[in-house]
């Protein structure tokens, strides 16, 4: 296996720095004009402003402004970061070792950065937080949904962990609370075939060979409102939204189904009511079995207990 080639320059805020690698066939005369004509995004003040504070580097160093340009050498440089809106909920730690790192995400806060979230994500925070600069993530979980999510501390047990979850060797449970329907006959063991478009933030199902399957269970009602276990087999994008509104009982608090709202990024009312509540799976490395449960509640139920 090809060894990941190290970045000249150390992680800050937590984060790689970006490493821009510069084509074979390029015909550019400066590593500037190519950065001008292939990074939209920085104003070219900006590179002209790095290039002269010696920010953009490659094995070497920092590279002068009039650096020529090199087919297939590579340059790294940290991205400005974007103005973020900080989500007030604190991460909880539910398990700690040498090799995981098991917490609670809260609600709004993505697992990983992506485009406006880059500090404000459960990976940035723990990085800095923890002082554990390798920790990556062995899968994800959307940003509107809260609960557990898994850790690799060892970067070298990160691919053994990383396998299971793509494998599909990881029983994952969720709660959800959406309206209680006593016509609805469950335990069901819904089917279907979910696509994703780019550039659009729902998916959506087809009448197609199916892709996605989740058993859900109603666990208690009350008050009009269904207390549900949700077991996917599968992992497609929203397939426990997708498959809670296809039976009639969408989410509580849902945002995309099954009508779209704007709801702006910094409102932090009314979370989607679902919930990562455990995870169980036979370690890689020890071989045994390892169950984790989520401390967290979800509020529209607990608001009527008593």
């Amino acid at each position: 296996m090809r060894r990941r080639q190290q970045p000249p320059l150390a992680k800050r805020h937590g984060l790689d720095p970006a490493r821009i690698r510069m084509p074979e066939d390029g015909t550019w005369r400066t590593v500037r004009d190519f950065l001008t004509a292939t990074e939209p995004r920085i104003p070219r003040h900006r590179i002209d402003a790095m290039l002269d504070a010696g920010e953009v580097v490659d094995m070497a160093g920092p590279i002068s402004p009039d650096a020529p340009y090199v087919p297939g050498e590579a340059v790294w440089f940290h991205r400005d970061l974007p103005s973020e809106t900080v989500v007030p909920f604190d991460i909880s730690i539910v398990h700690r070792d040498d090799a995981l790192l098991v917490i609670d995400k809260p609600h709004f806060l993505p697992t990983i950065p992506r485009g406006g979230h880059i500090l404000q994500t459960a990976l940035v925070r723990l990085r800095l937080e923890l002082d554990l600069p390798q920790l990556v993530p062995a899968h994800r979980l959307d940003r509107v949904t809260a609960g557990l999510v898994l850790f690799v501390v060892d970067p070298a047990l990160r691919g053994a962990y990383q396998t299971l979850f793509q494998d599909r060797k990881v029983r994952k449970e969720y709660e959800a609370i959406a309206p209680y329907d006593q016509s609805l006959a469950l335990p069901a063991v819904v089917h279907s075939r979910i696509v994703s478009d780019n550039g659009h933030f729902t998916a959506r199902e087809v009448d197609a060979e199916p892709n996605a399957h989740t058993t859900v269970e109603l666990v208690d009602h009350r008050d009009g409102l269904g207390r549900y276990r949700l077991t996917p087999l599968t992992g497609r994008t929203h397939q426990l939204r997708l498959h809670m509104n296809s039976l009639g009982v969408p989410i509580l608090g849902d945002d995309l189904y099954p009508t779209a709202t704007d709801r702006a990024v910094d409102d932090f009312t009314e979370p989607l009511q679902l919930l990562a509540s455990a995870i169980e799976f036979v370690d890689p490395i020890s071989k045994a079995v390892r169950r984790f449960e989520t401390e967290s509640r979800l509020e529209r139920w607990e608001s009527r207990e008593g």
